[in-house]
């Protein structure tokens, strides 16, 4: 992939951010230097390799999804300063954009 002007002035672009001249030049660099080591990924052989979606065999251990009766609402709710019709009545907390 060719790390030219264009390119960096696009994801300078992209990223809503300003670069120095200098700093363009670093970038250029540090993404050819990316680009080149992820290109040297495709010439190892992997032949006989299993594919791998995680590092180690684990399994994540959960517990059996049993269903089970919740606690009663009208318990719950009075406990609560005001409810309506099974819910909890809250003070606005996020104001509506003008």
């Amino acid at each position: 992939m060719l790390i030219d002007e264009a390119l960096i002035s696009y994801l300078e672009e992209l990223s809503c951010l300003t670069l120095a001249a200098g700093e363009k030049q670093r970038l250029a660099r540090d993404l050819e230097d990316i680009l080149g080591g992820m290109a040297r990924l495709g010439d190892l052989d992997t032949a006989g390799v299993p594919e791998r979606s995680h590092l180690f065999d684990h399994v994540n251990a959960f517990r059996e999804d049993v269903v089970a009766p919740s606690v009663d609402r009208d318990l719950i709710l009075r406990n609560a300063p005001v409810s309506d019709g099974g819910m909890f009545i809250a003070p606005k907390t996020v104001e509506e954009a003008a």
